[in-house]
C-alpha cells in the first residue's frame, strides 16, 4: 500500500510538472496571447508541407504585415526555429515555421520523386521546401505586398534549411524575369555556405548575380562543424573558421577585405552582411546572440514597413523561457514513465512481468578482485567511445574496424576452446561451458557485423541518420555481450552465477506480459504528449533532445528499427543489472554507475572532441562532423534509458520490461525527430 501511494504521488508530481511547463511554454510561444499559433498544412506540387503559423494580433487583410518563412536543418523539425519564430512574431511579423519535406509532419510525393539513391532522396526536399512555402504565404491576405506586387517576405533556414533559403532566393529571381515581381525581399541563411546549393547551380557567384537588390545575410559560426571552410585547409571540417576571409564570402559581400558583422552595399542596390558568432553548428538555434542577429537583420530589411511592428530591442528575448518550461515538462514526462509502469504492473495480466525483488549481491572484498572489477568496468564504459568514429563511418578497411574484427575471431576461437575443454559435468564446468558458448557466439557475431554492410538499402532503412546510429548500437551491444561473457568465464562461472544474476528469465509469460506492459506504458505516455500538442502546441524538449508528436506514416520505419534497439537495451539492461545490483550500490551510486555504463564513454568523447576544438581550433576528430552532433542528444537518451533500466528491474526482478520499454520509447523518439523517406 505504501508503494502504491508513493507511485500515485510521483505520478501526480510528474503531471503537475508537465502541465505547468506546457502551459507556461504556450504562454511564451504566443507572446502572452498576443500571437495566435496554429499548426497548418497545405498541398504543393511536391507533396504536403506542414508548419506552425505565428499570426500577430492585428495582422489582417486590412493591416497586412511583413512575413518570414523559417525552416530547420537536416534531421530536425520546425520547432528548432522556435527562437526566431517567437522573437520575430513577438515584434509583429507574420511567421511561417515549416517542417521541410520528409521531416516532422511534412511529406514529399514519392511518385514524383521516385529515385532511391541517397542523392535523389536527399536533394528533393531541401531544393523545394522554402520556396514552396513562399508560394503559400505570398497568397495570404495578411501578408504585406508593395504597390508593384512584390512580397515583403523574408526567408531563413538553418543548415540544410540555409541551402533551401539560398535556392529559394535564386528561384524567386528566375521567376521575376518571367512575371515582373519578386515574392521574396530578403533572406538570411544560418549555418550554411554554398557547398551544397552549388550542386544545383547556386554558387556564390550565381547567388551574387541573383541578388536583385535584396537584403541578404549569412550566419557563419566560427566553430561550425560542417561549413565555412578555407578552401586551402584539408583534413576534416571540425575546426575554427573565418568565413569572411574566404573567396566565397568576398564574392557574396562584393568586398576584397570584408569584416564580420558589417553591412555592405552591393552593386545591385542591395545590402549584405555576414555574422560570425563564436559557436558551433547546432548552437545557432539555441543562442541569444544568433537570435539577436536574426532580429537585427529583419529590423533592417523591413525598416520601411513599421505599421503594427514593435521596435523591441534585439537584446530583449523571451524564447529561452519556452525552452526552460518545455524542459520542465520534459522532466515531468520522464518522471511519469516509471510510476506509470508501476501502476500498470498492478493489473492482473501485467503483474506476470514481476519475477520477484532482486537480492543485492555481496561484492568480494579482495583488493585484486576489486581492482579487476573496477578496471573491467572502466574498460567497458570506454569501449563504445574508443570505436565510435570507426563504427559510425562503417569503413571496413579502417584500423579500428580491423581490431574489432580480429578480436571477435580470437574470442570466438577462445570460446570454442573453452566449450571443448570443459568436459566434466560439475556445476562449475557447466557454467564455464555456457560462458564459453556466449564468448564464441558473441565474438563470431561481432566479426560478422564488422564485415557485413548493414542498414544500406534506403528503401527499407528509410531514416538515413538512424542507420549510422543503428550500426553503432548493434556493434556496441555485441561488444558489451562479449565483455560480459569473458568476465563471466574468467570470474563468475566459478561462483555458480546464473542468468538470474543478469536479470534474465526465459519464462514466456514474463516476456509476453512485459512486452504488453511496456507497450501500454508507452502508448499512454505518448497520449499525454499528443494531448499537450493538440491543446497547447508544445512538446517536451531541450535543445536537440525532444519527445515530439509524429504522423502514423512513420510507424513502418519504427517497426523496422525497433528490433535493433531492443537487442541493445536488453544487453545493456543486463549489464546494468549485474553491475549495480550490489549491496553498496543501492542508492544514487547505482544510478550514476548505470548512466556511466550507458553514456559515460560518449560523454567523455564529446568533452575531448569539443574541448580540443575550443582550446586549439581543431577537434580531436576533425572529420567527425555529423556524428559528433548526433552524440549530443544520445547522452540524455542513454542516460534516461539507464535510469529506467535500473528503476524497473528493481520493481520486476528482470530486464524484460525495461528492455521493451526503452526500445519502444527511444525508437519512436528517434524516428520522430529525423528524416524519414518513403512515408
Amino acid at each position: 500500500m505504501k508503494h502504491s501511494k508513493r507511485r500515485v504521488m510521483a505520478l501526480l508530481i510528474a503531471i503537475v510538472m508537465i502541465l505547468a511547463g506546457s502551459i507556461g511554454a504556450h504562454f511564451v510561444n504566443t507572446s502572452g496571447g498576443t500571437v495566435k499559433v496554429s499548426r497548418i498544412a497545405f498541398d504543393t506540387d511536391q507533396g504536403k508541407l506542414s508548419g506552425l503559423l505565428y499570426l500577430p494580433k492585428g495582422a489582417s487583410q486590412s493591416s497586412p504585415r511583413p512575413a518570414v518563412v523559417l525552416t530547420h536543418g537536416y534531421l530536425n523539425s520546425a520547432e528548432m526555429q522556435d527562437a526566431n519564430a517567437i522573437e520575430l512574431s513577438r515584434r509583429g511579423y507574420v511567421v511561417l515555421d515549416i517542417d521541410m519535406y520528409d521531416h516532422g509532419h511534412s511529406r514529399i510525393n514519392r511518385d514524383k520523386y521516385s529515385g532511391t539513391d541517397f542523392f535523389s532522396l536527399w536533394s528533393a526536399f531541401w531544393t523545394n521546401s522554402i520556396y514552396d512555402a513562399v508560394q503559400y504565404i505570398y497568397e495570404q491576405p495578411y501578408v504585406l505586398k508593395d504597390a508593384d506586387g512584390n512580397g515583403i517576405i523574408g526567408v531563413t533556414g538553418h543548415s540544410m534549411g540555409g541551402f533551401s533559403t539560398t535556392v529559394a532566393l535564386a528561384k524567386d529571381e528566375a521567376d521575376y524575369a518571367a512575371n515582373g515581381f519578386r515574392k521574396i525581399s530578403c533572406g538570411l541563411s544560418e549555418g550554411s555556405d554554398f557547398s551544397y546549393s552549388g550542386i544545383v547551380g547556386v554558387t556564390a557567384e550565381a547567388a551574387d548575380k541573383a541578388g536583385g537588390g535584396r537584403i541578404m545575410g549569412k550566419v557563419a559560426a566560427r566553430y561550425d562543424e560542417f561549413f565555412f571552410n578555407d578552401p586551402e585547409t584539408t583534413g576534416g571540417t571540425v575546426r575554427r573558421k573565418d568565413y569572411v576571409a574566404t573567396p566565397d564570402a568576398k564574392t557574396f559581400l562584393e568586398q576584397e577585405s570584408p569584416a564580420a558583422d558589417t553591412w555592405y552595399d552591393t552593386s545591385d542596390g542591395g545590402k549584405r552582411i555576414i555574422y560570425e558568432p563564436s559557436q558551433t553548428h547546432p548552437w545557432n538555434h539555441f543562442s541569444k546572440t544568433t537570435t539577436a542577429d536574426a532580429i537585427d537583420f529583419y529590423q533592417t530589411a523591413f525598416s520601411g514597413y513599421t505599421d503594427g511592428i514593435s521596435n523591441i530591442p534585439s537584446s530583449s528575448q523571451t524564447w529561452m523561457w519556452k525552452e526552460a518550461l518545455e524542459c520542465l515538462a520534459l522532466i515531468g514526462f520522464v518522471l511519469l514513465i516509471v510510476p506509470l509502469a508501476g501502476l500498470v504492473l498492478k493489473l492482473p495480466f501485467f503483474s506476470k512481468s514481476v519475477t520477484g525483488e532482486p537480492v543485492p549481491q555481496r561484492q568480494e572484498a579482495g583488493t585484486g578482485t576489486k581492482f579487476a572489477g573496477f578496471a573491467s568496468l572502466v574498460f567497458m564504459i570506454l569501449l563504445p567511445a574508443l570505436f565510435f568514429t570507426s563504427l559510425w563511418d562503417a569503413d571496413h578497411t579502417e584500423t579500428g574496424m580491423n581490431i574489432l574484427f580480429f578480436a571477435g575471431i580470437i574470442f570466438c576461437v577462445s570460446g570454442i576452446y573453452a566449450v571443448i575443454s570443459s568436459r566434466k559435468e560439475t556445476a562449475y564446468q557447466k557454467n564455464f561451458r555456457t560462458g564459453g558458448i556466449f564468448v564464441a557466439v558473441s565474438g563470431a557475431l561481432l566479426s560478422l557485423v564488422i564485415r557485413t554492410p548493414m542498414y544500406q538499402d534506403l528503401t527499407k532503412w528509410t531514416a538515413p541518420a538512424v542507420n549510422n546510429i543503428a550500426y553503432w548500437t548493434i556493434a556496441c551491444a555485441l561488444i558489451s555481450l562479449l565483455g560480459m561473457s569473458v568476465i563471466y568465464v574468467s570470474s563468475k562461472a566459478k561462483n555458480g552465477t546464473g542468468f538470474d544474476a543478469y536479470g534474465i528469465t526465459f519464462r514466456p509469460a514474463v516476456i509476453v506480459s512485459s512486452f504488453a506492459a511496456a507497450l501500454l506504458t508507452v502508448v499512454v505516455s505518448y497520449a499525454v504528449l499528443f494531448l499537450v500538442d493538440k491543446l497547447l502546441l508544445t512538446d517536451f524538449r531541450i535543445w536537440t533532445f525532444a519527445f515530439k508528436t509524429f504522423d502514423a506514416n512513420i510507424l513502418r520505419a519504427v517497426f523496422r528499427y525497433w528490433p535493433t534497439f531492443f537487442v541493445y537495451y536488453l544487453i545493456s539492461g543486463a549489464a546494468i543489472f549485474v553491475n549495480t545490483n550490489t549491496e553498496k550500490l543501492q542508492g544514487i551510486k547505482g544510478y550514476l554507475l548505470a548512466i556511466a555504463l550507458n553514456a559515460g564513454g560518449i560523454f567523455l568523447w564529446l568533452i575531448r572532441q569539443y574541448g580540443t576544438l575550443f582550446a586549439t581550433g581543431t577537434a580531436a576528430h576533425p572529420g567527425a562532423s555529423l556524428s559528433g552532433i548526433v552524440l549530443i542528444a544520445m547522452v540524455p537518451t542513454l542516460s534516461i534509458a539507464a535510469c529506467f533500466s535500473r528503476a524497473l528491474y528493481k520493481r520486476t526482478g528482470n530486464v524484460w520490461l525495461p528492455a521493451f520499454l526503452n526500445s519502444m520509447l527511444m525508437t519512436v523518439m528517434t524516428i520522430a525527430n529525423t528524416t524519414v523517406y518513403f512515408r
